[in-house]
């Protein structure tokens, strides 16, 4: 008997092979091959112009520091609610533990109407702001919240299968041995939660740079301001400009990709640190 048959569970692999590829080149390879045929009847000058306008570079760094300070402020307390979710029994666990699923569930257009709601300038906290000079809605800040909500979830459920893997003796151990609080969350804890949190936090950071619905709402899309690149791309269509949108497409495609093949690498890599 062969060793593909021996461990063989279930039969048919090579008709599930070649479901799954013609499945994965229907839905997602042809789409995302036909940005790059579209992007590629281009020159490299209208190429570069496409994508390093004034206007387009705002969006990006509109888009890629949100993204990136919304996953960072996402690491610390997506960490803090993983430990205690895990760690600790209390009253109404069960409905904190669903709510952490809430953006994934939530229409991002709801959830930016829901945060315009609340902090716009007469909303439920904007309006407590205004008298301060400090406004949410409508700028930088607001796209920073909208980001950070619905990136949330990415970190607490990467970490929360490590954490349970995480055995306390460890812990009580290293207070046995006459180390401090601070030396076992920075010095026994933190370096096996490491490569989770790491990967959680990209995976937070991936998520952000295409989010659109809510940010739209609570950032107004205001031009060298808010404005984030998905709607520079979804105006270009408006505008007819199909290669300009194609072209800015195709920067955010690959730095998707780049994201994503980091990912595998910190998930192979947390693995790998798990099993040793």
């Amino acid at each position: 008997m062969s060793t593909r048959s021996s461990r063989s569970i279930l039969p048919g692999f090579g008709l599930s092979l070649g479901f799954t590829v013609a499945y994965l080149s229907l839905i997602v390879l042809l789409p995302l091959s036909a940005v790059f045929i579209k992007t590629s009847g281009m020159t490299f000058a209208e190429f570069w112009q496409s994508v390093s306008s004034p206007l387009v570079v705002s969006a990006y760094k509109v888009t890629f520091f949100a993204s990136f300070a919304a996953a960072l402020v996402n690491s610390f307390f997506g960490l803090i609610v993983a430990w205690m979710l895990v760690r600790y029994s209390f009253p109404g666990k069960r409905v904190v533990d669903a709510l952490v699923d809430l953006p994934f569930a939530l229409p991002t257009a709801v959830a930016g109407i829901a945060l315009t709601t609340i902090y716009g300038p007469t909303g439920w906290i904007g309006r407590w702001l205004a008298p301060h000079d400090i406004q949410i809605a409508y700028t930088p800040l607001g796209v920073f919240v909208a980001l950070t909500f619905i990136g949330l979830p990415f970190v607490v459920r990467t970490l929360q299968p490590v954490i349970e893997e995480l055995e306390p003796e460890l812990e009580e151990a290293s207070a046995s041995l006459g180390a401090s609080r601070f030396q076992t969350v920075f010095k026994v804890i933190i370096p096996q939660l490491f490569p989770a949190l790491i990967a959680g936090t990209a995976m937070a950071f991936a998520r952000s740079l295409g989010e659109y619905g809510s940010v739209v709402f609570i950032g107004a899309n205001l031009p060298m301001k808010t404005q984030i690149v998905p709607h520079v791309i979804i105006e270009k269509l408006e505008q007819y400009d199909y290669k300009g949108a194609t072209a800015i497409a195709t920067v955010m495609l690959v730095s998707s990709f780049i994201l994503l093949l980091l990912i595998n690498l910190l998930q192979k890599w947390s693995r790998r640190y798990h099993k040793i």
